[in-house]
């Protein structure tokens, strides 16, 4: 999340809202975004329900949720979408926002 914090304002300048789900429930989400302060949403998702949505892995061998990255426009369509098989298989934030530059050429 910090990765996406550091780089908020880019992704605001490109009309994109980011939203990040996680496991925890309403309450420890929103201690964890209260303590560090985060510009965007956070949406609790303790019953894997937006998970199985969007076909989410979950990998008990590596304690959870695997990443996943969604571009979604303004009419509820995934336009792109990444499945991680690690925390360290995250598209950079530059990646990220290229595609939304092309995404905002295309619409």
């Amino acid at each position: 999340m910090a990765q996406l914090r550091q780089d908020y304002d880019r992704f605001v300048e490109r009309n994109a809202e980011v939203i990040v789900v996680g496991p925890e429930d309403a309450e420890a989400f929103a201690r964890y975004w209260e303590e560090n302060r985060l510009p965007f949403v956070g949406l609790p998702d303790p019953k894997h329900t937006v998970l199985k949505l969007y076909g989410q892995e979950v990998n008990l061998f590596k304690l959870g949720r695997m990443p996943a990255q969604a571009i979604i426009d303004r009419d509820g369509i995934v336009r792109w979408v990444h499945y991680g098989h690690s925390m360290s298989d995250i598209p950079s934030n530059d990646e990220l926002l290229a595609l939304l530059r092309e995404l905002n050429r295309a619409g």
